[in-house]
């Protein structure tokens, strides 16, 4: 059976988003092509201005932390890792605890996810310290993960994603059978996660991997365990990604997220039907330290506690 290496895209109605829920019909495909695929793409989903507001944002903090002599890069130091301020100036639904991700997510994992982390890769044009250089292709589940979907990462594009400027590259249905012994770097290492050269070219004879164009205000949301790399950016402007990982509720991990006490009843669960592990404090420590956390695999994305002695 012939598998195409572009990701299946939904374009949600007027109503659907408007209404802030797929049709069953549409949340099928969606479910199905995360179990098959481990990715599914929604176009249309969130309005261009207040991406644009975001993005600007971002881009300034993004040269700025490219100046750093401690920049959170990932890899290479043209792919930085970046957090959006949680304060209520930049803060949008659409984009944080959007209904229609929230009823795909919780479709798939179960109701009432956790959402227990949220940054953002930056894509950054090549620079003289900098050529263009691509990411391994690893997986972000660097450690012996369950075989079932337990955490699903949403990436918010702020514009559109092309080769040109870094389109991530996915290898679609790689995340059903992968294990912790695929992969040559161990949680810990620098380049965590990557996987083994044999093993790429073995799945490139099944189904090639691909860099997908993305139109700005889609939503991608990947299964944690897919293989996928950070391509260069070619272009003069900065690709900012965010990214947001939901968790089963059933997953016990230990993460938690700085959020803006502002922002509290922007994330109760009983309006959004997501539940958030958040420390809420005040919007100047948020100011003061978004751009100061940790980056990569100083991130922990296992869970504590396994059930032992079952499978």
């Amino acid at each position: 059976m012939y598998l195409p290496s572009t990701p299946i895209s939904i374009v949600p109605s007027v109503f659907e988003v408007s209404n802030g829920q797929l049709t069953f019909p549409n949340l099928e495909i969606a479910i199905r092509a995360l179990a098959r695929d481990g990715l599914v793409v929604l176009e249309n989903m969130i309005d261009h201005a207040v991406l644009d507001k975001l993005n600007a944002k971002m881009v300034q903090d993004a040269y700025h932390l490219q100046s750093r002599k401690d920049s959170p890069f990932n890899y290479n130091k043209g792919n930085i890792q970046q957090d959006p301020p949680m304060t209520a100036e930049w803060f949008d639904a659409a984009i944080y605890t959007n209904p229609i991700v929230t009823q795909v997510t919780s479709t798939c994992l179960g109701p009432r996810p956790v959402l227990r982390f949220i940054s953002g890769n930056t894509a950054l044009p090549p620079t003289p310290d900098s050529p263009p250089s691509s990411q391994p292709t690893h997986n972000d589940a660097d450690f012996d993960h369950l075989p079932i979907p337990f955490a699903l990462v949403v990436n918010i594009l702020l514009v559109t994603m092309t080769p040109e400027n870094g389109s991530t590259e996915i290898w679609l249905g790689t995340h059903a059978a992968t294990t912790v012994a695929d992969q040559a770097g161990a949680h810990g290492d620098r380049a965590s996660g990557r996987i083994v050269p044999s093993l790429l070219e073995a799945r490139r004879a099944v189904r090639a991997p691909c860099q997908p164009v993305v139109e700005k205000g889609s939503v991608v949301i990947r299964d944690l365990r897919l293989w996928h790399g950070g391509k260069p950016n070619l272009s003069a402007e900065p690709r900012v990604m965010l990214a947001m990982i939901h968790f089963a509720a059933w997953y016990r991990n230990e993460m938690v997220v700085e959020v803006s006490e502002q922002l509290r009843e922007m994330f109760e669960v009983e309006r959004t039907g997501l539940r958030v592990a958040a420390e809420w404090v005040g919007e100047e420590r948020v100011l003061k330290g978004y751009l100061d956390r940790g980056y990569g695999n100083g991130y922990d994305f296992d869970q504590r506690g396994k059930v032992e002695g079952v499978f």
